[in-house]
């Protein structure tokens, strides 16, 4: 697509030079010591990929990892800008490091991601946060060894940031996090500008990487043992428009089931107004996708949905929850609802609850409107109280926590695939192909070994939000 640029070969071994100019830099101020970094990721599951990416790239130029900003030589926070409440939480965490600066004037603090990329955000921190020496956005990610060695070197604030459609960096070093899981990037950004929406402005316009890319590094993601691959993107459904290899989303499940091993598909972010029979048909031919659709409906109002730039009905909504049930038998949603939109009525609200009650979601990730600088949304007039849209939030969140409890009742004795992993706090759990999670009482020490692997769990007991559990058998 003409928008796009594709980082060439040579750019990435000259980044390559400069990583290697990082690690003597180090090595030649802290003989035999290798520098640590501190990596902290603010927002969505893109954000952790490209932190992986940004892992791997510090790996290559001599870091290590610690999770203790004390001990840390280079901070670096890679930041979300959907909500207000995540930048604040960005500004408070830098905020707190100010005096561990001024302790350790060596230490290097940057920011990345999307927060930055917006021009009123990055103004903010030249001006009031001079202590941030690093401060780059979502087109240069790639550059992050280059950028690095201009702080060294310069020993000034170093601000990049531009404005362009975005570009695609293949083979950038990646060290994950995952274990048995991983996320796997299909595409970037984003084409549909939603009126409430940041993300286009900040990720640029869709790119779609090349199939033959995914596959082979899906591929190499098997043998490696990963039991759940999740393919990422702001609107999965539109893989491939406009791109000349031909290949759309439902094809490229197609090409990722056909692979050698035992692993399951899972995607996210789908779009209704590109979900189609197409694609219910090849996730009821493919076995190793997951049964599970996380699908956005956002407001129940075809009023509200046109305010948003959403680009279907209600509707056609619900059709698509129809024709979905009728194709793949089983299948389970989840879905992204936004409460108090400008110019939100209680009637609109009022349907929201009623699509609520008839699609009845395994889970919602529910959200009060929070206004972005820059977009539509930002300049509606919105007439209901903030304390009135908090009462219609709670009112939300109670039917979904009655439904979800009646849903999860219903699966009380049966027994499940599921892989087992870690929880918070190191309990085990053991999550279904559903994506709802089982926590597993009183695990053996044989069984907690057994993360990483499926295993039969008969289900015991359910809450609203969690089953409860015991392993009957674990997978070789």
């Amino acid at each position: 697509m003409s928008h796009i640029r594709t980082i060439t070969p040579q750019e990435l071994d000259l980044q390559r030079e400069y990583g290697v100019r990082v690690r003597d830099w180090y090595e030649a101020r802290f003989p035999g010591k290798s520098p640590l970094c501190c990596v902290r990721t603010f927002g969505c599951q893109q954000n952790v990929a490209d932190s992986e990416r940004i892992k791997g790239m510090l790996s290559s130029m001599g870091f290590g990892f610690t999770e203790r900003t004390e001990e840390a030589d280079l901070i670096l926070f890679n930041t979300c800008a959907v909500r207000e409440h995540a930048e604040d939480r960005v500004f408070g965490n830098v905020g707190a490091l100010k005096n561990l600066k001024r302790r350790r004037p060596g230490l290097i603090i940057g920011l990345c991601g999307c927060m930055v990329q917006q021009e009123h955000v990055a103004e903010k921190l030249r001006k009031s946060y001079p202590f941030v020496d690093l401060i780059f956005g979502t087109h240069v990610l790639h550059r992050l060894p280059e950028l690095l060695l201009r702080v060294l070197e310069g020993g000034k604030q170093v601000i990049e940031r531009p404005v362009e459609d975005g570009v695609i960096a293949e083979d950038i070093p990646v060290r994950r996090d995952g274990g048995a899981k991983a996320f796997l990037p299909i595409m970037y950004g984003c084409n549909n500008f939603c009126t409430y929406c940041i993300v286009p402005y900040v990720r640029g316009r869709e790119r779609s990487r090349d199939p033959d890319r995914i596959v082979e590094e899906a591929r190499q993601l098997i043998r490696e043992g990963v039991k759940e691959i999740t393919l990422l993107g702001q609107n999965v459904n539109s893989y491939g428009k406009g791109e000349a290899h031909g290949v759309d989303f439902p094809e490229l499940l197609r090409r990722i089931n056909a692979l050698e091993g035992d692993f399951l598909i899972r995607f996210m972010t789908s779009h209704p107004k590109d979900a189609t029979p197409r694609l219910f048909a090849a996730i009821a031919d493919c076995p190793k996708v997951s049964r599970h659709f996380h699908l956005p409906f956002q407001s129940g109002s075809s009023r509200v949905l046109k305010a948003m730039n959403r680009g279907y009905t209600r509707e056609q909504y619900l059709e698509l929850i129809r024709v979905a049930r009728e194709t793949v038998p089983g299948i389970a949603f989840t879905s992204d609802v936004i409460v108090g939109f400008p110019g939100e009525t209680r009637e609109d609200f009022e349907q929201t609850l009623d699509l609520i009650r008839e699609v009845e979601f395994v889970s919602l990730f529910t959200f009060l409107y929070s206004p972005r600088k820059g977009t539509p949304a930002a300049s509606y007039p919105d007439p209901v109280p903030a304390e009135e849209k908090l009462r219609w939030f709670q009112e939300m969140n109670a039917l979904q926590e009655q439904i979800a409890a009646r849903r999860l009742q219903k699966m009380v004795g049966s027994v499940r695939r599921a892989l087992l992993e870690c929880g918070e706090e190191g309990v085990l759990e053991a999550r279904l192909p559903e994506n709802m999670v089982v926590r597993i009482a009183d695990p053996t020490d044989q069984e907690c070994a057994a993360v990483g692997r499926y295993a039969r769990v008969q289900i015991t007991g359910a809450r609203s939000w969690i089953l409860s559990g015991k392993i009957v058998g674990v997978e070789p």
